[in-house]
């Protein structure tokens, strides 16, 4: 008999394509943090990325988990909590992906909607934790900072089951899907120090043909 190791694991895409855009990439365990740990580990880095994963905690947003509510990690989210808060306190870059956007609004207090799949008027929008994907277009607004990057419109593929629902007062939508699901967020104030670009979609599974975003979030870290 022998007893398995803590083990940490990552899609290598999300590394790929940092490494691609001209950056370094690291991979960190989560662990317990206080905001002192926080602030010296995130001073050590240019920049955060906050990936896809499992849910977000509902608890974390005032609500009862729902039947199709999987993978809660009371750890993770505290980990990813302590590093998005050190950030802001740094002024450290941030890109936030799927699970990464939809953390970022709970913790400046937004909510979420626990299940989209199946809701009358939503698209397709693909199953999450390696289920398969859904290519979608997703509509940028004018003047936000993603457009700035990315332009009018951009393309990629999602597989997510839930969706924002409430906005944090901190951020304003800078994407949609036509079916009017949230798939863009940043900040609702234009302050250059605290960068962020929050983005449903998966971009690190397109970055061989469109990187920009994480050629946006590598200078952004210079």
């Amino acid at each position: 008999m022998f007893q398995l190791e803590a083990s940490l694991a990552i899609q290598s895409d999300y590394l790929d394509a940092v490494v691609s855009a001209g950056g370094r990439a690291v991979s960190l365990l989560p662990e317990e943090l206080d905001d002192t740990a926080a602030d010296d580990l995130v001073q050590r880095l240019d920049g955060l990325m906050l990936t896809g994963g499992p849910d977000v905690d509902p608890q974390r947003y005032g609500q009862a988990a729902a039947a199709e509510t999987y993978g809660v990690s009371q750890l993770q989210d505290s980990f990813e909590a302590q590093l998005f808060a050190a950030a802001q306190r740094c002024a450290t870059p941030v890109l936030a992906i799927c699970r990464g956007l939809q953390l970022v609004n709970v913790l400046l207090g937004g909510t979420m909607t626990q299940h989209i799949s199946g809701l009358p008027g939503i698209g397709t929008h693909g199953v999450p934790n390696g289920g398969g994907g859904s290519d979608n277009t997703y509509l940028i607004e004018a003047g936000s900072r993603l457009a700035a990057v990315l332009g009018p419109s951009a393309e990629g593929r999602c597989h997510h089951h839930q969706a924002v629902d409430e906005v944090s007062g901190a951020l304003t939508v800078s994407a949609r899907t036509a079916d009017g699901v949230i798939e863009g967020l940043e900040y609702s104030h234009d302050d250059p120090p605290h960068w962020l670009l929050a983005v449903q979609w998966h971009p690190e599974e397109t970055y061989t043909l469109d990187g920009r975003l994480f050629e946006a979030v590598v200078a952004a870290s210079r």
